[in-house]
Formats: C-alpha cells, sequence, structure tokens
C-alpha cells in the first residue's frame, strides 16, 4: 500500500511540474517581445523666426503688430528720434518738394519716436495695407475723413496733445511732437485692438547661403526732390559693413538722442505719378499702378519695377518679385515728372 501511495504522490509532482514548464513556455510565445533599443535620434532645434519686414532671424516670443509712425523731415525737425529702429523707411513728398517720413516698425520698436507730423491719405492707406497701428499729430482733408470712419486703428496728436503726445522745448510746433512705445501700446490697449501681426508680408530675402551680387556698381547714391538741397538724400556704401549710410547736405543722418547713425541694407526708389490738389501743395500719389524702379544693394544697381501687392509696395522684375537683402531698407518715392533718371543719380 505505501508503495502505490508513493507512486501515486510521485506521479503528482512530475505532472505539477511539466505544467509549470508549460505554462512558461506558453508565456513566453505570447508576450510581446521587447524590441532592440534604436540608436539616438538626433535633436532638431526649431528654426529662430524670420522678421516679416527685414528677413532677420530673430528670437520673437511673439509677432508684434507693425506700428507706422508719421515723422517729419522739415530741417527745422532734424535731427530726428527713433528712424533707427525702422524696419522700412517710406519716404515722399507730403506738400511741393518737402518729403516726409513714414516709419514701419515690427522687428524692433523705438523708445521714442518723432517729431510725429500730420497725415496724407496715402501714408493711411500704407498703414492700412501693412495691418500697422498708425500714428500721427494732425492730419490733411482727404486724411482725416478716413482717419475718422474708423478704417485702421490709430492714435492722432490732435486729440491726445500734451497726454499721450509731448512737446519737447528746443523746438517749435509742428516740429516738437513726440511718443513714446509706452504710450503707442497703452492707445493700443484704450482701443482694445490687436497688438499681433495677423498680415503676410509680401518680401523675399536671401538667406546666408546666398550672395547677390549686381554686375554694375553704385557705391555712392543721391536722391533729389526738386532743387532744395536739403531734401537731397545721399546714401554711401560701405563695403566691410556692407550697409549704406545716409546723409542731407553732407550732414550724416543720426539718432537725436543716441546719436546713432542711419544704416541700411537695401534702398530702393519707386517712380510713381504725382499730382498737386491744393494751394498749400498737397500731393495725391498713385501707390497702386506700379511703375519703373531702381534697386540698390550690395555696392550695386538694377533697373527693375515695383508693384502694388494688397496696397504694399514690393520691387519685382520679370514677373517675380526680387530679393533684398536682410536688414533694413529705405524706399524713396519720387514722381513721374521728372522721373528717376533726373532724380536719382550714382557713381561707382
Amino acid at each position: 500500500m505505501k508503495k502505490w501511495l508513493f507512486i501515486f504522490v510521485f506521479l503528482l509532482i512530475l505532472v505539477a511540474v511539466a505544467g509549470g514548464f508549460w505554462l512558461m513556455e506558453k508565456e513566453d510565445s505570447t508576450s510581446t517581445p521587447t524590441p532592440n533599443p534604436s540608436p539616438e535620434q538626433p535633436v532638431v532645434k526649431n528654426s529662430l523666426p524670420m522678421t516679416p519686414f527685414t528677413g532677420e532671424l530673430m528670437d520673437l516670443t511673439t509677432a508684434g503688430r507693425p506700428v507706422m509712425a508719421v515723422v517729419n523731415n522739415h530741417p527745422d525737425a532734424r535731427p530726428q528720434t527713433g528712424l533707427v529702429e525702422a524696419d522700412i523707411v517710406f519716404e515722399m513728398i507730403a506738400e511741393f518738394n518737402i518729403t516726409r517720413f513714414v516709419a514701419l516698425y515690427q522687428s524692433e520698436y523705438p523708445n521714442k519716436v518723432g517729431p510725429i507730423r500730420s497725415a496724407r491719405d496715402y501714408f493711411v492707406e500704407l498703414a492700412l495695407a501693412y495691418d500697422a497701428f498708425f500714428v500721427a499729430h494732425g492730419y490733411s482733408p482727404d486724411a482725416r475723413e478716413m482717419l475718422e470712419s474708423g478704417i485702421i486703428d490709430h492714435i492722432n496728436g490732435m486729440q491726445y496733445d500734451g497726454t499721450l503726445f509731448q512737446r519737447s522745448t528746443d523746438r517749435i510746433a509742428p516740429h516738437n511732437s513726440y511718443i513714446t512705445m509706452e504710450n503707442i501700446t497703452k492707445a493700443m490697449n484704450n482701443a482694445q485692438t490687436s497688438t499681433e501681426y495677423k498680415g503676410q508680408s509680401p518680401y523675399y530675402f536671401y538667406d546666408s547661403t546666398e550672395n547677390d551680387k549686381l554686375k554694375k556698381q553704385a557705391l555712392s547714391i543721391r536722391v533729389e526732390y526738386g532743387t532744395n538741397k536739403l531734401f537731397y538724400s545721399d546714401f554711401l556704401y560701405d563695403s566691410q559693413s556692407q550697409l549704406y549710410s545716409r546723409s542731407v547736405n553732407g550732414v550724416a543722418m543720426a539718432d537725436k538722442e543716441t546719436l546713432e547713425t542711419i544704416k541700411v541694407s537695401n534702398v530702393l526708389v519707386f517712380e510713381a505719378q504725382h499730382e498737386t490738389i491744393d494751394s498749400k501743395g498737397r500731393q495725391s500719389i498713385d501707390l497702386s499702378s506700379g511703375g519703373a524702379a531702381l534697386l540698390f544693394q550690395a555696392g550695386g544697381v538694377r533697373e527693375i519695377e515695383w508693384n502694388s501687392v494688397d496696397g504694399m509696395l514690393v520691387p519685382f522684375a520679370d514677373g517675380e518679385v526680387v530679393k533684398l537683402i536682410p536688414g533694413k531698407t529705405w524706399i524713396h518715392i519720387v514722381p513721374t515728372v521728372p522721373g528717376i533718371e533726373q532724380s536719382v543719380s550714382y557713381t561707382p
């Protein structure tokens, strides 16, 4: 009896061990295999955003809304403040042959800008096209009608003289109105308007691997408005910095506060139809039809044309947008009469 009991217990133990091995094999066959370690993936760094109007790579946390300010260019308003920071400066006639600056800021903003001067209807049109918050002090009748219609977000010194706009004591009106970026921001917040850029830049820029060398040299440039030398603009190219410095009547253009000189990567001259519309010499300027143009960059010159792209002024050649060199740009708008040939001269 003991012998059979021993055999029975031995068989039970044998069956249990065999069952255990069977279960282990089954688990191994049904479990998900552990993958072999994959090689470490390279870390891809996010590229820095490119600023829409300078083509430069900058670490911007937000796409700030452009600000467009009308800056006085009367001799009594010089030197100006805040033009160094402008991405693009448009220079065009305000009345007779007296030019005015329309400064576009987006990649950086000035601490203070001025002297601020009155608006023209074609200034307002530019601000609308570039999705810019518009800053002026005063207005022509046509510009006033546009501003009061609410067509663009803006602030005007006529309503905020002595509050958001401040008068300097070293100059007389109307050549002494200034506004700080802090007060521009207050005005934008008061108007409950967007502070972010929602537009689309029409400009294209060379990257660091490209090199644009125009065949025809132009190291020294002059742009004339009429016969008054106080409104002659001279640009001199420096091959070391690859920038153009601007001067007027032999005086280098520098910021009143910082003494930093104006330097730009591109100089453009656009020809547009002008018409005098009143006894004060105010103009009607056609900024929609396009026309002949000159492009100066990298110490060279190229004959091109310009077109309006959704109201923005863009250089073209052979039906394609012409690339700019990354950096600041100065755009002259000159009348078709006398035209580019008589208004612009340059030397190698």
